[in-house]
């Protein structure tokens, strides 16, 4: 298999996150799914995890922070509790006096604001990143799809997840817990529809039984950016990831392939 030339490509920063919870009725935990609006350009129909694009203000936030994480990394981890709390009410990666009116108040006024620095200081709220554990980075800048976004995947845990979701219904339409392998299964059974990216992080979370579990990997497995590439297998091309990531399965024949 040989990887193609990389294109130079300047990708777009978006941040997403894996949200953890015990399933309800024992068994392989549940995470977080959503539905993007068909209308997105990105993605569009797809079930993916929560996140977006990282903002200007989050540059901003993440700077402001100081602390032991570099700056971009900040700004990466405040677009994860921003996204989050903005698509599904969810309030991650936070600490103060946080109950459910609460977050649907957080939430309505970050959809005036679009900032998550008002919000803090409207609720005395802190951030507490290190709720936030770094899984992955994807940036697939060698293929041709409508937007190339350089993302970074974390992982966040709710524990009991009693607590309140909702679609914003503009971005997405959809919001559903899962096991990975509940997933998966959905997706061979053409009830979901998820991308490259999305299909290998479900294989690679299906192998954790517990957050703990999948905590625990991504911090043994350096986060190193990956990079799909084609190759050619038996005739047929392939798109391919690389070994060292900690992923189950690497390639998939590219006329099964679906993109965003």
């Amino acid at each position: 298999m040989s990887e193609h030339t990389d294109t130079g490509a300047n990708g777009i920063p978006a941040a997403t996150v894996v949200i953890f919870r015990n399933a309800p009725q024992g068994g392989p935990p549940e995470i977080l799914m959503t539905i993007r609006s068909r209308e997105m350009v990105f993605a569009g129909g797809m079930a993916v995890f929560p996140g977006g694009r990282v903002d200007p203000a989050d540059f901003d936030l993440g700077a402001s922070m100081g602390g032991p994480l570099d700056p971009d990394e900040a700004a990466h981890q405040v677009a994860v509790v921003r996204e989050t709390l903005e698509e599904t009410g969810l309030v991650i990666g936070l600490t103060g006096e946080i109950d459910a009116a609460k977050a649907r108040a957080a939430r309505n006024f970050l959809q005036e604001t679009g900032e998550l620095a008002p919000v803090l200081d409207h609720f005395c709220w802190e951030l507490d990143l290190d709720q936030l554990v770094p899984f992955a980075r994807w940036f697939p800048k060698n293929e041709r799809i409508p937007r190339v976004f350089d993302t970074r995947f974390y992982l966040a845990d709710l524990g009991t997840g009693a607590v309140e979701i909702e679609a914003d219904l503009s971005e997405n339409t959809h919001l559903f817990w899962t096991s990975a392998q509940g997933a998966l299964d959905a997706a061979e059974r053409g009830e979901i529809k998820v991308i490259f990216p999305t299909r290998r992080n479900l294989e690679r979370l299906a192998l954790f039984g517990s957050f703990a579990e999948a905590s625990a990997q991504a911090q043994a497995i350096p986060v190193r950016t990956i990079t799909p590439f084609i190759g050619e297998k038996d005739g047929t091309s392939w798109l391919n990831i690389g070994e060292e990531f900690g992923y189950p399965v690497t390639a998939e024949p590219m006329d099964k392939v679906a993109r965003g």
